[in-house]
């Protein structure tokens, strides 16, 4: 039960904060240890402040192979952000991802919960014009 409600807190805040993370301990009657431990493991989480567009580059074989290096240094410079960063305005957060399940596709970036495949370097700022 612990799972789902911190992905409705995640999806609310688009981070857990900690007072929701105290709250959550006190209602479930889990140790707060054990509500950092779960927040902690799974990369969705975060416990600090996202940006108000995820954006995760794969870096997944197939995608790497293809490319997705450049998108990735791409994406950097035209957010001034790093990545596993939020940009000053909280605009957006960028993160890499391992694999998407779309090979076919790659090299893929996903925003939001948009997929945009055969990306390369040149498409970075056209994809994020899309979400200002």
């Amino acid at each position: 039960m612990l799972v789902p409600v911190l992905q409705d807190i995640q999806a609310e805040f688009r981070y857990l904060p900690r007072e929701a993370l105290e709250a959550v301990s006190r209602g479930l009657k889990i140790p707060l240890t054990r509500v950092y431990s779960v927040a902690t493991f799974f990369k969705a989480f975060s416990l600090t402040p996202r940006g108000r567009h995820q954006v995760n580059v794969c870096l997944g074989t197939a995608c790497h192979v293809r490319g997705a290096v450049n998108v990735l240094e791409k994406m950097q410079k035209a957010l001034k952000v790093k990545e596993g960063g939020t940009t000053k305005d909280m605009a957006f957060s960028l993160d890499t991802v391992n694999c998407v399940g779309a090979c076919a596709l790659g090299p893929i970036v996903i925003v939001d919960e948009n997929y945009h495949g055969q990306m390369n370097a040149d498409k970075v700022e056209k994809v994020l014009e899309n979400y200002t």
